[in-house]
């Protein structure tokens, strides 16, 4: 299993509780807030607030607190304005990061993640010293329970998908973001539950650890940093073995 599918099954599985899934559904209504002011607020012409407003559907956020952000986006509710900004990072044992944030304050945003990285023995990077090692891809994880590999398969691929690969408890579909919402769709017309679904960052090369100390602190950082209310997203390229991850709970 990828770096990147491990994590998003460690955080998927801690969202579970109201003041994660509370957390979870503000940065929701940012991006779907920022996706509306940048593209309007119809979800069929602006494909970046559809992939907004599916994301925040797959995590179960309430459609009205979908349509609140949708019309403070458009200028419909008052409301603030938030900068989109990317930092780069180094964790411990040398993890490259790459860290999405939107924030109302740029400076108080970098200097509490350059506190939470210094704490964690990480620190922030240069412009362009681990950007390099990242690509954007659409990533959608479909529950392996009660689904067909070949059936999945059949309805991703024609509709653009790269690739599908087994990860245990989902499929996970990596797609091209400019074909991410029509495999989004297929599936949907197939009748496939998605479990959850985003553009984010994968890294080209990945640094394993195998060090259980050295791990820990690893994914410590990186739920430090997902809980901040200004960070959107980490991209990581540590690869964990599985029976680390297991010691680890």
């Amino acid at each position: 299993m990828s770096g990147h599918s491990k994590w998003a099954s460690i955080k998927h599985k801690k969202a579970a509780t109201d003041a994660k899934r509370g957390k979870i559904f503000n940065k929701h209504a940012k991006l779907i807030e920022v996706a509306a002011r940048s593209g309007g607020p119809d979800v069929s012409i602006n494909v970046r607030l559809r992939g907004a407003v599916q994301a925040a559907r797959d995590d179960n956020m309430p459609n009205d607190k979908i349509d609140h952000a949708i019309k403070k986006g458009a200028g419909l509710i008052e409301g603030v304005t938030y900068e989109e900004i990317v930092y780069e990072a180094y964790g411990p044992a040398g993890v490259a990061m790459m860290i999405d944030c939107l924030t109302d304050n740029k400076n108080r945003t970098v200097g509490e993640i350059r506190h939470i990285l210094l704490k964690k023995d990480g620190h922030l990077g240069e412009g362009g010293s681990v950007a390099w090692n990242f690509s954007q891809k659409g990533i959608i994880a479909v529950p392996t329970e009660g689904n067909d590999e070949d059936a999945v398969l059949e309805a991703v691929l024609e509709a653009g998908a790269e690739d599908i690969s087994n990860e245990g408890d989902v499929f996970e579909i990596t797609t091209d973001p400019k074909d991410f919402a029509a495999v989004r769709d297929a599936l949907d017309a197939a009748g496939i539950k998605v479990q959850s679904s985003q553009i984010t960052r994968i890294p080209g090369s990945t640094a394993k650890i195998e060090d259980e100390g050295e791990a820990q602190k690893v994914l410590s950082l990186m739920e430090i940093l997902e809980d901040h209310d200004d960070i959107q997203n980490v991209s990581a390229n540590f690869d964990i073995p599985d029976e680390i991850l297991e010691k680890l709970g």
